[in-house]
């Protein structure tokens, strides 16, 4: 038995090895309260890492009144936290991260070099992350966020106050629907769902699944920016939103 357990035990790590693209592509950012502070978050599912080792990854932050109109955002590291400084007006954060070209080799273990790079290889992609909060819920669908490459924004006429409750999400990818594009509506809590894809008109309606904090994630391969380097570009991108609870 013991035996047959550290076989088991093997097979799991020589799976999660082959798996690495997980950290590469799977891994998003989203934002969170932390210890009562706001911050930003990097990770998969109820994991999340270091943010403040990969800040130099980090390309934007930027803040939205209401109307759209931009508020400063800053970010301030408390290691091992990357918090976020805004101010009170401030009802959209949103955020971009460049992870870099990564390429699988012939071994299945994942490089930070180009395809052109590794002799034999089997994949080869850039990964860039986006990430949109709510910090106050829209009274209606929301339009497109300046600036914003990719992103997941909510069309319902009435954004949900409880679990349970549907809402109606857009994915847009410089503007346009996201056709195709897979969609997960609970990323932290059941980040292995079958995900779902996305119509034409890149709008799909979910159930929100939480009465607290809800991230939704969605994955959009668009072609590579240099295809000597790479096979593709994967945008993974995060809405995020709180539902309050019932008073203590």
């Amino acid at each position: 038995m013991f035996m047959k357990q550290i076989s088991k035990r093997f097979l799991i790590l020589a799976l999660a090895a082959t798996s690495y693209p997980s950290i590469v592509g799977a891994h998003g950012i989203w934002f969170a309260q932390r210890a009562g502070e706001f911050a930003m978050v990097y990770g998969h599912g109820a994991e999340d890492l270091n943010l403040v080792k990969r800040q130099q990854k980090i390309t934007s932050i930027s803040g939205f009144d209401a109307q759209l109109k931009p508020v400063v955002a800053t970010l301030k590291p408390v290691d091992p936290l990357m918090l976020v400084d805004v101010p009170k007006e401030a009802s959209i954060i949103t955020a971009t991260m460049d992870n870099g070209v990564w390429t699988q080799g012939p071994d299945n273990k994942w490089v930070d070099k180009t395809k052109d790079e590794v002799a034999g290889y089997k994949d080869s992609g850039q990964y860039l992350k986006y990430a949109l909060h709510l910090r106050e819920l829209p009274k209606g669908a929301l339009k497109p966020i300046p600036g914003l490459t990719a992103q997941i924004i909510p069309v319902s006429e009435k954004f949900p106050s409880h679990r349970g409750e549907k809402l109606r999400v857009k994915v847009l990818i410089e503007g346009k629907p996201a056709a195709g594009a897979k969609l997960w509506d609970d990323y932290v809590n059941d980040p292995d769902q079958k995900p779902r894809k996305v119509g034409k008109d890149g709008i799909v309606t979910v159930t929100v699944r939480n009465q607290g904090l809800n991230v939704l994630k969605a994955e959009i391969n668009t072609a590579p920016q240099d295809a000597t380097k790479t096979k593709k570009t994967e945008h993974l991108v995060t809405l995020s939103f709180a539902l309050q609870h019932i008073p203590e």
